[in-house]
């Protein structure tokens, strides 16, 4: 059997699957995200460490029967250690919006190096957040023996080797995609030290083996193999099956837009992401919206209603909400607009505006969003074909047809649950050898998009950003 852990930002999946892709075990625990000044969002990974012992021995019924671990987790953070993984600091985590005036630096960069990142420059990846130590917390900064990311600190507990793989790597903003490597020449151009990157293996690649004071944490034998593994959204990809060319939208806290690719299509904007797939030779694009689930729990709590009070309320509104509209921004946004500063607003408010149009506008604020993401990543995805979704905040009938409305598609519902715990369970599968013919779960087509009475909306709603912007 195979063993998946997905190492979350605010808590651990942990899924035991057997050779037919059958679930044998599975258990979650929590841990808290800090925020000691507004914007920032730091974890104790010893947190992790205790929470990945407590969910393995729950999830894992016959310890002797464990083939292969595998690990998938958050993207982005920084972790600085020493060679055995002992703590410098907590962990800064993708969430973390600290490192803004060290974006800078990026974008001072040649053209040439920014094409090579294939990524634009955003607060809380690792280049800009280990530029911010470096100014400072130089003393942890110079200290460190080891920069990780998440999932690879937590290897670095589990075999006592430090390494990371390409799609956590390529997440950076450190990666050359031209020569599927650690940037050298950026690192130099920014004085950044390379001597502390984990060399980069295979996903799919025996990245160490469970030592002894690992292995009783967990509760499981010695010297079971454990995967170099993937980045939380490359796990998940292929744990629900997505083929070259298929397009997923997966609605959370944030939202995120990713297309399977068979070879490296940079965004000639650099408004999206490229990163590597946990398979060789392939790659997918991502717009990322920060702004989803976060935005719309807010609107509820401000006015008191549940989830099913406000979909009832949102009903009772046509679309357009009758001129009012509502923008997401309350963590700033990432794809398409790259502005840490952006901000929520409601603009429009007449007095025959009621509760229910501040709920549906919100709904649609969200919905124009992710169109504005769909659309920045046109340069990967197909003109044609349905768009499959995925995610806690899919599930709500009313809220899929609007989205399709919105988006111009027909949407797809996939049953995959964890699938980033899955995808790292079949990552170790394939590190030691065995490619188990998993059952993919069945989609259900969910949605078919209605002549659209948003585009007037739209419209509106991207103007309203642009007049904004920049505004105190």
């Amino acid at each position: 059997m195979f063993l998946g852990l997905d190492l979350g930002t605010g808590s651990i999946k942990v899924l035991l699957l057997d050779e037919e892709g059958r679930v044998r075990g599975e258990a979650s625990r929590a841990y808290p995200v800090r925020s000691l000044y507004p914007g920032w969002a730091e974890s104790d990974p010893q947190d992790w460490w205790k929470a990945a012992g407590e969910a393995v021995r729950k999830a894992v019924p016959d310890p002797a029967r464990v083939q292969a671990i595998g690990l998938s987790g958050q993207m982005h953070g920084v972790v600085l250690c020493l060679e055995d993984g002992t703590l410098l600091r907590p962990a800064i985590l993708w969430a973390d919006g600290r490192s803004e005036a060290e974006l800078e630096l990026y974008r001072r960069l040649p053209a040439e190096f920014r094409r090579r990142l294939a990524n634009p420059p955003a607060v809380g990846m690792a280049g800009p957040s280990l530029l911010w130590l470096r100014s400072h917390e130089p003393e942890a900064y110079y200290r460190a023996r080891w920069t990780l990311q998440p999932k690879d600190w937590l290897r670095l507990r589990l075999t006592g080797e430090a390494k990371t793989e390409p799609s956590d790597a390529s997440a950076t903003l450190m990666y050359d995609f031209e020569a599927d490597s650690w940037f050298h020449a950026l690192l130099e151009e920014l004085s950044l030290r390379q001597d502390w990157l984990a060399p980069i293996v295979p996903s799919a690649s025996v990245a160490g083996h469970l030592t002894e004071e690992a292995a009783a944490h967990l509760g499981l034998p010695a010297g079971i193999p454990v995967a170099a593994g993937a980045a939380d959204t490359a796990a998940a990809l292929l744990g629900s099956g997505l083929a070259p060319g298929e397009v997923q939208l997966t609605v959370g806290s944030g939202a995120q837009i990713a297309v399977v690719l068979e070879e490296a299509r940079i965004d000639p904007t650099l408004r999206t992401h490229l990163y590597r797939a946990a398979q060789p030779g392939r790659w997918y694009a991502m717009a990322a919206m920060q702004n989803a689930g976060v935005a719309l729990e807010w609107v509820l709590s401000v006015l008191g209603l549940d989830w099913a009070s406000a979909y009832a309320e949102a009903r009772r509104v046509p679309p357009g909400c009758e001129g009012l509209t509502f923008l997401p921004y309350l963590t700033g946004e990432r794809t398409p607009h790259l502005d840490p500063q952006a901000r929520g607003v409601w603009a429009g408010l007449g007095l025959g505006h009621t509760r229910s149009h501040l709920v549906r506008s919100a709904l649609e604020g969200l919905a124009f969003a992710l169109r504005e993401g769909w659309e920045a990543l046109g340069h990967a995805i197909p003109p044609a074909g349905a768009l499959r979704i995925a995610g806690g905040g899919t599930l709500e009938p009313f809220w899929r047809q609007m989205l399709s409305d919105v988006l111009g598609r027909p949407l797809w519902a996939s049953s995959v649950a964890a699938a980033s715990a899955r995808g790292a369970a079949l990552v170790a599968a394939m590190a030691v050898g065995i490619h188990p013919a998993w059952p993919t779960e069945p989609l259900a087509p969910v949605a078919e998009p209605q002549p659209s009475q948003y585009e007037a909306a739209y419209t509106r709603f991207r103007d309203l950003y642009q007049r904004i912007k920049g505004w105190e």
